[in-house]
């Protein structure tokens, strides 16, 4: 797996470079703004471009939209690092392959790109869709979305927090938050919902 990487924060490409190296993953290259993002991108045709949601000229949506619609065969994974009110849907419904928040941990990034590899899909732009319409009040959260993918598919509590880095709580927290904002009653019903907009298969 080729990878570029993409923020305005050397520390933070420097790390990533490091960590990602370390996990026999190439590192092709670095860019440190969104259109060095685009430049970069056609040049060396990455497998994957991780990149900041935060960056200068152009900015992360504006990148990925244009990464997208001109080398739509590159998976670009977003992350943000800060504070701030962007929305995980808001990425994927432009082609983003995931979104990483600012608390996830390394587990979490080597199993999405490892996932990634695989071909595994993506979260797909009418489930995204799907879910924030469904949701009483706007959209569940990009960690409330992975909480429902992972119990849908049948993961314990206990896997799901391993997985996530989350204690076994968080994930029954979430759970219920769920169940609430989708008008249900119990992980049963969590579940047949799931398979019925097509997020699982039973």
């Amino acid at each position: 797996m080729k990878i570029v990487l993409v923020s305005e924060i050397p520390i933070v490409l420097e790390g990533l470079q490091c960590l990602l190296e370390k996990n026999g993953i190439e590192v092709a290259g670095l860019a440190y703004n969104g259109r060095e993002a685009v430049s970069t991108a056609k040049a060396l045709k990455p497998d994957v471009i991780l990149m900041d949601i935060k960056i200068r000229e152009f900015g992360g949506i504006d990148a990925l939209k244009q990464i997208k619609a001109e080398m739509p065969n590159i998976k670009v994974v977003m992350f943000n690092i800060t504070e701030g009110e962007e929305d995980p849907f808001e990425a994927v419904k432009y082609g983003a392959s995931g979104f990483l928040l600012k608390n996830a941990n390394t587990k979490v990034l080597m199993n999405l790109l490892f996932d990634l590899e695989k071909g595994k899909p993506p979260l797909s732009t009418y489930l995204a869709a799907k879910l924030s319409s469904e949701c009483e009040g706007g959209h569940l959260t990009y960690r409330q979305w992975e909480v429902l993918e992972m119990v849908a598919k049948g993961k314990t509590y206990k896997e799901v927090g391993e997985t996530l880095g989350l204690t076994e709580r968080t994930v029954k927290y979430h759970m219920g938050r769920i169940i609430d904002r989708m008008h249900l009653e119990n992980r049963a019903q969590v579940i047949a919902y799931a398979a019925q907009i097509g997020l699982i298969e039973i």
